[in-house]
């Protein structure tokens, strides 16, 4: 049980000393997650803010003298050695210090996840991220890289994909045939979604509009299931998925294959569902022909007829993150990493008209959203890369709804994530 030897590592007074990029809102409840983790502690935050990564610490009981601010990796090594904690504002550092024994990133940024991924690359320290957004845009390349380094790459659990590869894998190994795999969306679908429209409720919720923004337009979904798709080789079943709204009652019957009365055309599909009923949970619906076994799991209320869904109702995404470091620390356990070859990849939309000078913002702004579609089709349109929008200025004039190409932009060709971006396309071209 990873609990019990965390539990031996606290009693022995030797944690796993943690090196996390962290910012905003996930930053700061990664920290708190951690901080009840026994056995494990974040030694070194990296934050560009660095005032909010010490008040995530102090938020945990920690007094301000118990952490220091460092910007050389030596700085680290001596804070960390003398028992207190380290904040950074350079997320690379995370990866040169002797001290810290595994490195994770838990920001939205493709930027920064490609940054601390490939530092940790480069000196040889195993790698966990929370950050889906980076694997969506340069796992692939990552991967390979860590392979070559004898580094260990690997997506954490808590994300809707790291919850999905635990079913996916559960069924799998019962000999059950999998149909679609998915998630409950938290709201409607809205590609028209901006910080303005979603502010009330996001204040509700006390949660940043631009972010709430990136989970209503669809965003968030697409890089989701994009990860889980280069994760099993599941597919769309369109561009942007269906979304069908389902209830856990009838979502089998939603989505049984064509032939049988559903809207799946083809066994290996990922999608989502709207509506309350399935609202922050992962599934996997699978046909199973043997009568026997499917008399059993009707008599154990796991459905009815040929078709079944296995449903886990939530994610806990950071908070449960942890897990998932144990287990790559301890046993080396790759958690999620995409296939060889990229399955789906996210086209990034203009969200309104766009003109040469426009700046793409970062996702859930004004200017943009991602949409989720196979692997050679984003590369038959040319489209940009949803993680490689953020930042990049328009060079042509681009209509509300219509694809941004690569040709459409200027990208800082000096950042990390842009460069392992084409690295990673000249694999697969």
């Amino acid at each position: 049980m990873i609990h019990k030897t965390l539990l031996a590592r606290q009693q022995a007074g030797n944690p796993i000393r943690l090196g996390a990029s962290a910012i905003e809102w996930m930053g700061s409840g990664l920290v708190a997650a951690v901080s009840h983790v026994a056995g494990m502690e974040i030694s070194l935050l990296a934050n560009a803010d660095v005032e909010e990564g010490i008040q995530a610490f102090m938020a945990t009981g920690l007094t301000r003298d118990q952490i220091v601010e460092v910007e050389s990796a030596s700085e680290a090594e001596d804070v960390i050695r003398s028992g207190k904690r380290a904040v950074t504002a350079d997320p690379r550092l995370l990866a040169k210090v002797e001290a810290v024994d595994i490195v994770t990133d838990s920001t939205w940024s493709p930027a920064i996840g490609a940054d601390v991924a490939d530092a940790c690359i480069r000196y040889g320290k195993d790698v966990v991220l929370i950050n889906i957004e980076t694997d969506v845009t340069v796992g692939h390349i990552l991967k390979k890289k860590a392979g070559e380094a004898g580094v260990l790459y690997t997506v954490s659990s808590g994300d809707e994909p790291g919850c999905l590869i635990e079913l996916y894998d559960f069924v799998k190994t019962l000999g059950y045939e999998v149909i679609v795999i998915g998630k409950g969306k938290n709201n409607a679908l809205n590609t028209d979604a901006t910080p303005e429209m979603v502010a009330d409720s996001a204040r509700k919720s006390d949660k940043d509009p631009v972010q709430v923004a990136s989970y209503v337009d669809g965003t968030k979904t697409m890089f989701e299931m994009t990860c889980a798709a280069n994760a099993t080789g599941c597919r769309p079943l369109q561009r942007g998925m269906v979304g069908p709204v389902a209830t856990l009652d009838n979502v089998s019957e939603v989505f049984a294959l064509e032939e049988d009365g559903g809207i799946t055309k083809f066994p290996g599909a990922v999608d989502f569902v709207q509506g309350p009923s399935m609202s922050g949970g992962v599934f996997v619906t699978v046909r199973v022909n043997d009568s026997r076994i499917r008399d059993d799991l009707q008599y154990l209320k796991v459905g009815k007829g040929q078709y079944f869904t296995f449903f886990r109702p939530y994610h806990l995404w950071f908070l449960e993150a942890p897990i998932s470091i144990a287990e790559a620390y301890f046993n080396k356990r790759i958690w999620l990493e995409p296939q060889d070859e990229p399955v789906a990849d996210i086209m990034t939309v203009a969200k309104k008209d766009l003109a040469p000078g426009d700046v793409l913002e970062r996702f859930g702004g004004y200017t943009c959203y991602g949409v989720m579609d196979l692997a050679e089709k984003a590369r038959e349109h040319n489209a940009l890369s949803s993680g490689i929008s953020p930042g990049a200025k328009m060079v042509r004039p681009v209509k509300k709804g219509e694809i941004i190409t690569w040709e459409d932009v200027i990208l800082d060709e000096a950042s990390t994530v842009v460069k392992l971006r084409r690295e990673q396309d000249a694999l697969f071209r």
